[in-house]
């Protein structure tokens, strides 16, 4: 098939019989109480702060151990870290762990801990895996010179420092991106070495501004940089660090002559990463690519549901109808399972707002349909801020006050859910904890 002509979620296809899907729920149990904080900085802070080219590293938040968890013994055959399962054996290229299932809750990194420090950096990873996240999430674009690097957007003048350097401001342009007009700094015009003169900065300053301590001290990272810092993370601690890279845009950047997907493909098969048994999940809002990768290689992936009326970019391309909201009926997840490992949906589709008021509305069935359809479900995303917390789960009307987080994750476990994309890794750790201790 064609790459920019998904299949749609009732178009039969073939079983994938490699796929090892995960199912189960648990009965809803009570919610779990709140613990946040700021914890003291590590020396750890510094030595990665400096390995990164950049200033010394300030006041973090702790790195709390998860516990055993249920069902999953620890395997013989290597030393376990204090209060994790010794769930690692042999090289971590082959690690094989588990993305999340109803015996196993999971904590993904939500572009690192980018509560704490600029999202997408090395420190913002490595901050969170010394807070016990269990997979940390890149999101990949793509330079002038085809190179992968790590931005939420391919724009980046909300994210680095390129407005204030004189010598770019000729590259500020306004583009058209998936339908939506921009103005700014795109990747796609920078070489590598352009961007690495660059430096990162918080997205978020008005409701994180502890956050803009940390503006100019690191750089734009590559995809080649953050696989690296989870090899090396996992076998210091002698535990699986997974990735989940996320491709960008990939309909617009093929539309100006960059593949995405191959470059991506290159570099796990350079490490080694293509397999199942890779501590690897590929992310995509788009269709096809995630149809492609699932024919082209071994590699696990993960469908995004964005909002329930959009549609995912290239079916809009190909001139397509289908909206996530189909997506995300019994039929459409079971088109996903065809060719994806579990599927991520934002918190509205298994715990829906009130518009007027913001408060939690009752639980759909989202969860019990995609288990039901062989999928892991992975929630996005959670912050700890008023802002993005249901009204019920507020501390204040001010939108940048810390609400109750951990509360607002364990509802979302005891609804069954396999996993939970944060931007507070060390919350989500607590609020699993909590939930395994019931």
């Amino acid at each position: 098939m064609l790459p920019h002509a998904p299949v749609p979620p009732s178009a039969p296809a073939a079983p994938r019989g490699r796929r090892a899907r995960r199912s189960g729920l648990r009965a809803p149990l009570a919610v779990g109480v709140v613990v946040l904080g700021l914890a003291v900085p590590t020396a750890a802070d510094a030595r990665d702060a400096a390995r990164d080219g950049s200033a010394k590293a300030g006041p973090g938040t702790a790195s709390p151990a998860k516990p055993s968890r249920p069902g999953k013994p620890s395997r013989p055959g290597r030393p376990s870290e204090p209060g994790r399962p010794g769930k690692r054996v042999g090289p971590w290229e082959r690690s094989d762990p588990d993305f999340g299932s109803a015996g196993n809750r999971v904590v993904y990194a939500h572009r690192g801990a980018s509560g704490y420090r600029p999202e997408h950096t090395l420190e913002a990873y490595r901050l969170a895996i010394r807070q016990g996240a269990d997979v940390i999430e890149p999101d990949l674009v793509s330079t002038k010179d085809g190179q992968l690097v790590d931005r939420h957007e391919n724009e980046i003048g909300g994210t680095t420092d390129v407005a204030t350097r004189p010598e770019f401001a000729d590259r500020r342009r306004t583009k058209t991106i998936d339908g939506v007009s921009y103005t700014g700094w795109f990747t796609e015009d920078f070489t590598l070495a352009e961007l690495r003169t660059l430096r990162a900065k918080e997205r978020l300053p008005a409701l994180r501004p502890a956050n803009t301590a940390y503006d100019g001290r690191y750089r734009v990272p590559t995809f080649q940089e953050v696989i690296d810092v989870a090899r090396k993370a996992s076998r210091k601690s002698r535990r699986t660090i997974a990735i989940s890279p996320e491709i960008k845009h990939s309909t617009y950047f093929r539309s100006i002559g960059i593949d995405q997907e191959s470059a991506v493909l290159r570099t796990l098969r350079k490490n080694r990463l293509d397999d199942r048994r890779a501590p690897v999940v590929v992310q995509s809002f788009e269709v096809a690519n995630l149809q492609r990768i699932d024919r082209e290689s071994r590699v696990r992936t993960v469908q995004l549901l964005d909002a329930a009326k959009g549609r995912p970019a290239d079916v809009v391309a190909a001139g397509g109808t289908t909206t996530y909201g189909q997506l995300a009926t019994p039929a459409g997840l079971r088109g996903i399972a065809r060719y994806a490992d579990a599927v991520s949906p934002n918190t509205d589709y298994v715990l829906p707002r009130d518009p007027a008021t913001g408060a939690s509305l009752a639980p759909t069935s989202f969860v019990q349909d995609a288990h039901a359809a062989g999928l892991p479900v992975v929630v996005y995303t959670f912050r700890r801020e008023n802002q993005f917390l249901p009204l019920e789960r507020r501390s204040s009307t001010d939108p940048a006050g810390i609400g109750d987080l951990q509360g607002y994750m364990g509802q979302m476990l005891d609804l069954g859910v396999d996993a939970l994309f944060t931007d507070n890794p060390d919350v989500g750790v607590a609020a699993v904890k909590a939930f395994e201790a019931r």
